[in-house]
This record gives structure tokens, C-alpha cells and sequence, in this order.
């Protein structure tokens, strides 16, 4: 995967700097997309990167925890900065509807967009718990997939946008969706996600309704 330099441009790092650590990034979500979490090795993605050698990677991030916290933090950019270019610059955050609807119909063209995204984030999640690991990815995981959309219905339920039902119960619904319409993608790649994604996004706005 391509990384974009501009990610790391409040980081106080040389272009040099940023165009290396871009380098790493990209080849470790590639190596944990095709591989999976415990066969990326900094062997692997030095190999993937093509360098000369894994100290170079031991300089950038100092250990794995601070390459997987690097991973993450660019996915979840990423997803961030594809959600701003699909609505043109970004949603009104007192728009709970439209945050919503947005959040679905991303969420599943993300799939497609950034597939190797997709699967190193599904491999970070799935090892939340390696003790070499960054110990925040679960909370950054969980917040990313549930916590922070129950936050905005949650919110919308209290300015009177939503109706009655348990903001984390919904949440987790949505993300367990999302989760199906990644499985039948990756069952039949011609999956028509744009009208999937509208669809699964009409039948929330519904059920989130007063």
C-alpha cells in the first residue's frame, strides 16, 4: 500500500524521514494483509520494503509496538481522510443523520477502496492482545468500529434525532454488518457495494428513527 507522506507532516520529520517511515508503513499493512498479524516479522517487511537491513525499521519505530501503533494510526487516518474526500470535505459532527449514513456507506466502500486496510485492521484487532504489541490497539480498534458512532447516536438520541434503543447495542449492530458486507465481498469481489452500502445505510437511518 501506498502511504501518503502528508500523514506525517505535523511529525517535525525530513522528507526523507517521511518518505522511509511511508515506506514501512506501507509494507507492513501489506505483510499483515497477506500474511497475517504473526507471521509479520520485521524479517518480512524488510524483505516487503525492500531494505537493507531490519535495523532500519528498529530506527524509525524502535520496537513493534511503535510500528503497530504507526499501522493503525494510518489506517485509521486513512478511513478518516477517505470520509472527507466522499463528502466533500467533510460532515456538519451536529448532523447525526447525515454522520450516520456517512459512517455506513464509507465504512463498506472503504472495502473496496483499501482492502489491504481492511484485512491488517481485522489482523490488529484479532491480536489485540499480543503482549509485544501496542497495548492501545484494542481501545483505538473498538473505538474506531463502535464506541465512537454509539457517542453520536447516543448524542442524537439526546437532542431528539434518534429514537429509543441502547446506543452500544446499535453500535455493535452496525459494525456486525459491516463485518457481513465485508464477507460477502470477499465471497463475490462483484459485489455491488455502492447500492449495499445505500441500502444497509436506509435500513439504520429507519431503524435509528424517533
Amino acid at each position: 500500500m501506498q502511504v501518503n507522506t502528508d500523514l506525517m507532516a505535523e511529525m517535525g520529520l525530513s522528507p526523507a524521514e517521511a518518505a522511509r517511515r511511508a515506506q514501512i508503513i506501507g509494507a507492513t499493512i501489506g505483510v499483515l494483509s497477506d500474511l497475517g498479524y504473526r507471521r509479520t516479522t520485521f524479517a518480512k517487511i524488510k524483505e516487503r520494503a525492500g531494505l537493507s537491513s531490519t535495523r532500519l525499521i528498529s530506527y524509525h519505530f524502535t520496537n513493534k509496538a511503535g510500528l503497530m501503533q504507526a499501522v493503525l494510526s494510518t489506517v485509521v487516518e486513512t478511513k478518516a481522510g477517505f470520509l472527507t474526500e466522499r463528502t466533500g470535505g467533510g460532515l456538519d459532527p451536529a448532523d447525526r443523520r447525515g454522520y450516520l449514513r456517512a459512517h455506513i456507506e464509507t465504512s463498506v466502500a472503504f472495502l473496496r477502496a483499501y482492502p489491504e486496510c481492511v484485512r491488517a485492521l481485522s489482523e490488529l484487532a484479532a491480536n489485540a492482545d499480543d503482549a509485544d504489541g501496542w497495548v492501545m490497539t484494542k481501545v483505538l480498534v473498538d473505538d474506531l468500529r463502535v464506541h465512537g458512532l454509539a457517542r453520536q447516536l447516543k448524542q442524537g438520541q439526546a437532542e431528539g434525532v434518534f429514537g429509543e434503543f441502547t446506543p452500544e447495542v446499535m453500535a455493535m449492530s452496525i459494525a456486525q454488518a459491516i463485518d457481513g458486507v465485508a464477507a460477502a465481498y470477499a465471497a463475490d469481489p462483484e459485489l455491488d457495494l455502492e447500492q449495499y452500502g445505500r441500502e444497509l445505510a436506509d435500513t439504520f437511518v429507519k431503524a435509528t428513527a424517533p
